[in-house]
């Protein structure tokens, strides 16, 4: 069932549908698992925490993944690359997906841009993150795509060079956009309690990465 969030909740709006092409639900037997995003038409990046399967569907093109939408392609995963220092804690916490074959891309399956390596993240920034995760504390997933405005902070358990902080909670392996460029992947919060929105959320940096994920997606 759809949740719809009241205003202390942690979910945001729901999206414009197909205005997020490089979105991708990861599915486990049909039951959305984890988000991810397209940045080649044969390679997804997610969390590394994702892989709970060998055997996952990327669906692209999706707004409603409870529904069958003519816009959809879901394409099985062929390989799984993890990063191999991720250790399944909060480190390291990225992952490439290789599709069985290419995404068709239209106007409602896209690549997005990954970030330039001097790219700068300002503290204090508004940034954007979208998904279908779970938006009340002990609410359902939504089977719409949400997405939230949240504000970009540096607290001192956060300055780890290979990731950043925000307040929300969302979709892992889900997109962090800042002034509408692919900055970071959501990861995992601070504290136990995953639904507090008091605690800050941890994204993995993209830009850190970027040498692992040229070599990865041209070896």
């Amino acid at each position: 069932g759809l949740s719809f969030p009241n205003t202390e909740s942690i979910g945001g709006r729901v999206a414009k549908p197909h205005s997020r092409p490089y979105m991708a639900s990861l599915q486990v037997d049909e039951h959305h698992r984890c988000g991810g995003i397209l940045i080649r038409e044969d390679f997804v990046l997610t969390a590394a925490h994702c892989k709970l399967s060998d055997h996952m569907t990327v669906v692209l093109g999706a707004h409603d993944i409870s529904k069958r939408e003519k816009s959809q392609q879901r394409i099985q995963v062929a390989e799984f690359y993890p990063h191999k220092r991720f250790n399944g804690n909060t480190d390291y916490d990225i992952m490439l997906l290789k599709l069985k074959h290419s995404a068709t891309l239209n106007k409602y399956v896209n690549v997005i841009r990954l970030p330039k390596r001097d790219d700068e993240i300002l503290a204090n920034i508004n940034c954007e993150v979208a998904g279908w995760g779970y938006t009340e504390p002990d609410g359902c997933p939504s089977s719409v795509l949400k997405e939230t405005k949240e504000k970009m902070q540096f607290p001192f358990e956060c300055k780890k060079i290979w990731y950043f902080c925000c307040l929300f909670q969302g979709d892992s392996g889900g997109p962090l956009m800042c002034k509408s460029k692919l900055q970071g992947i959501t990861a995992f919060t601070l504290k136990s309690d995953c639904n507090n929105p008091k605690y800050p959320h941890v994204f993995t940096k993209i830009q850190f990465f970027l040498p692992w994920i040229e070599k990865r997606i041209t070896g």
